[in-house]
């Protein structure tokens, strides 16, 4: 996850303006994430660099995954615009009973199912599609958090809130993080989400919504 992209690029993300890098480069293309919880705490994976790919970085994954203490065991995960797959490895390494990654990029994809292997998980399943393709119908039971940081500037999230919530993609009760540019307003919620907790750091603004109990 957290790629960032101007609206002229390839849909990757790549770093806005000032918000320095969060992976170690290596020569040859190729980032480095390193899980930061859990039971692969201090792992270290390697992704292509495929238009800018980065990881959102440890001190807001530590932010968020605390947020979310008690519900991420044993939880079912979807992680939009996957990338290197920060999002949902960490949440697969810290309990998580399965984790979805959805990314279009083959590269990308290939390299997360490698990672998925190198740390012997049966949790974790890929997707190499189009997020929004992926959305438009549900063909399997809905999930209890969801994980979105699109590329910035390109309207992703106003696109997909309605997708999530018209489709019924997160159960009553359950969560959606997701992540945008601190220069433009959090957009509007689904009516049947509650906004839960917001921080910004630097030009990154996070929020994570809940889904109103007994409401479909």
């Amino acid at each position: 996850m957290a790629r960032r992209k101007t609206a002229s690029q390839s849909p990757s993300k790549r770093n806005p303006p000032n918000r320095g890098p969060a992976s170690a480069r290596k020569d040859g293309g190729t980032g480095e994430l390193r899980i930061i919880g859990g039971d692969w705490r201090s792992r270290k994976l390697r992704f292509p660099d495929a238009g800018g790919v980065r990881p959102t970085p440890a001190r807001t994954r530590e932010t968020l995954f605390s947020w979310l203490a008690f519900q991420i065991v044993g939880s079912d995960c979807l992680d939009l615009f996957a990338g290197s797959g920060a999002l949902g490895l960490e949440a697969l390494s810290r309990g998580a009973a399965t984790a979805t990654l959805v990314d279009h990029t083959p590269a990308l994809a290939t390299a997360l199912r490698d990672n998925l292997r190198l740390l012997k998980s049966s949790g974790g399943e890929v997707v190499c599609t189009e997020v929004e393709s992926y959305l438009k119908q549900r063909n399997r039971p809905p999930f209890d958090i969801v994980f979105m940081d699109p590329p910035f500037r390109q309207g992703w999230l106003e696109r997909l809130f309605p997708l999530l919530a018209q489709q019924e993609w997160i159960r009553p009760g359950s969560w959606i993080y997701v992540e945008h540019e601190s220069e433009i307003p959090t957009p509007a919620a689904p009516g049947t989400w509650q906004l839960h907790r917001q921080k910004s750091a630097g030009q990154v603004t996070y929020s994570l919504f809940r889904v109103k109990d007994g409401v479909r």
